[in-house]
């Protein structure tokens, strides 16, 4: 009952005009669900301690966020950052005091998405849950957060004749920002022995990478973004079921040795995560390639736009990161189908899966090779939208 009402305050978040009470509650109600899903019903120690890091964390940022918004209540007159006199006022502020302000209120979506410096509750939060929960976290409200984070930048003026702040004033802040969390994700996954501490550093990583899109501040990042979002929405669900499958289906825990050898044994299973992984990589023939080329694709045109060094490091850095990534995310496909299968303990218990949710897997994977072989049906849509 709590995940329908936390999608419904996800779309209240992106309706409601930003900045606006209205806005706010609904935000940090669904955060107080989220801490509820993640003690879960057998109110484990382990569990409670680290659903109230991440409620802790939250309460952090929402203090910050607050403090954001009255900054830039007393220098606009208002909360409503779409509505014309925001803009207007703002450009007449000191462009480094606006920044930071505006970067301030961003506090609380950094956390909903899982971005540097508010990214240090994921991996215990993503261990604790359960695995629908797990999954749950890693898209629901990411979107929410960059759908706001786009609308804060469009409403942002241009340009400025008196100096005030821009657009671009937010854009080397941003593109740090992107960085380090691409960075920090990755460089952090390279050592996790747990599948599910792996792909909560994976969803780390992969908040810097939606970034990119919105550094670009133009309109093909935009849609790069939405394009990545709406892709990433397939892909990171189909990863966490598909792990959860594989090992329940055969009576281990998520430890990633116990997946050595279970290709042989879970064929359909072990194919489709082995897809997702390159998807999650941004590898051919998957929608993750296509993703990451339009990413990058706008922040060099940024680049070239002016000159910003920023643009051009995280360009070349992210574009490296992605090969790093490579190390761990084929860790897994790599035990699946070259690795003996490891020993089981008189304690572990094969759990048999129904055919349903094999199907429901592979019918999220579907959509990561199609969208390859024929990316113009979302982008389409996402042009319209």
């Amino acid at each position: 009952m709590v995940l329908p009402v936390d999608c419904h305050d996800i779309g209240l978040i992106y309706d409601e005009p930003i900045g606006q009470p209205a806005k706010y509650l609904p935000e940090h109600r669904t955060g107080f669900h989220l801490f509820l899903l993640i003690d879960g019903p057998h109110r484990r120690p382990e569990s409670v301690g680290r659903g109230i890091k991440y409620l802790l964390f939250g309460a952090i940022s929402s203090a910050i966020m607050l403090y954001g918004m009255s900054l830039l209540y007393g220098m606009t007159g208002t909360l409503d950052l779409t509505a014309d006199v925001f803009g207007a006022e703002l450009a007449r502020q000191d462009a480094a005091v606006a920044t930071v302000a505006i970067l301030l209120m961003g506090a609380g979506l950094f956390f909903k998405l899982a971005g540097v410096p508010f990214h240090v509750w994921t991996p215990d939060a993503y261990e604790a849950a359960p695995v629908p929960v797990a999954a749950f976290f890693s898209v629901g409200p990411k979107a929410a957060a960059v759908l706001v984070l786009m609308r804060i930048v469009t409403a942002l003026p241009a340009e400025s004749s008196l100096g005030g702040a821009t657009a671009s004033s937010l854009q080397t802040p941003l593109a740090v920002l992107a960085l380090a969390g691409i960075l920090i994700g990755n460089l952090s996954a390279l050592r996790q022995t747990d599948a599910k501490r792996l792909l909560a550093y994976s969803t780390i990583a992969h908040a810097g990478f939606l970034l990119v899109g919105v550094v670009a501040m133009s309109q093909a990042g935009f849609e790069a973004v939405l394009f990545y979002m709406g892709t990433y929405l397939f892909i990171s669900l189909a990863a966490f079921f598909l792990v959860d499958l594989l090992a329940r289906s055969n009576g281990r825990d998520l430890t990633i040795r116990n997946f050595a050898g279970l290709g042989p044994k879970q064929p359909l299973l072990a194919v489709a995560l082995t897809v997702v992984m390159l998807a999650l990589t941004g590898l051919p023939p998957t929608v993750g390639f296509t993703a990451k080329i339009l990413s990058f694709s706008a922040l060099y045109d940024a680049y070239q736009q002016n000159g910003n060094p920023w643009l051009l490091a995280l360009f070349a850095l992210g574009l490296l990161n992605a090969l790093i990534s490579l190390v761990y995310y084929l860790k897994i496909p790599f035990l699946l189908f070259f690795r003996p299968s490891a020993s089981l303990s008189e304690s572990s218990q094969a759990v048999p899966i129904p055919r349903v949710a094999v199907w429901l897997v592979v019918g999220l994977v579907l959509p990561i090779v199609g969208l390859f072989l024929k990316p113009e049906l979302l982008l389409h849509w996402l042009a319209n939208w």
